[in-house]
């Protein structure tokens, strides 16, 4: 109890330093905006469209693995890899989710592109990985078939 006590002050601490001279800003420790038009979107171009973009490509340097088939659709585990360089976003989106973006990552420069998270799934569905790398929008998608339904089923 006194050691998780002492590791939680000697974060807070350095965190604070870090704050005061300036290398850290709350931009780069906290949440980004909420950007509403995205996580409602119901589509992978309105989704696209909502996060300034005019179209996309599909790309062969983007992986994902996941299951083939997932039995619960509450925890799928998917991950996601770009070599393409540049990579300054990615974002996993559900197709026929109630809102189609599930999770979303901003890649700081020098950073391997690869994102491993579980996402909830309503039914069988595409599973879309999007990237934005030097300015040009870029995706793949892979089917993954649910048995047991995890949005609200």
């Amino acid at each position: 109890m006194n050691q998780n006590r002492r590791d939680m002050l000697r974060i807070t601490s350095i965190l604070g330093m870090a704050f005061t001279a300036g290398l850290l800003k709350p931009d780069d420790v906290f949440a980004a905006e909420w950007n509403e038009k995205v996580f409602n979107a119901k589509s992978l171009e309105a989704a696209v469209k909502a996060l300034g973009g005019e179209n996309f490509a599909v790309s062969k340097d983007i992986s994902i693995v996941a299951p083939d088939i997932a039995e619960n659709g509450a925890v799928v585990p998917v991950t996601i890899s770009s070599t393409v360089p540049k990579t300054e976003y990615m974002a996993i989106l559900v197709e026929k989710n109630p809102s189609a973006m599930s999770a979303s990552f901003t890649i700081p420069a020098g950073t391997e592109p690869f994102i491993s998270t579980r996402v909830k799934m309503g039914t069988t569905s595409n599973v879309h990985a999007l990237i934005k790398a030097d300015g040009k929008w870029l995706v793949a998608s892979k089917e993954i078939k649910v048995t047991l339904g995890g949005c609200g089923g």
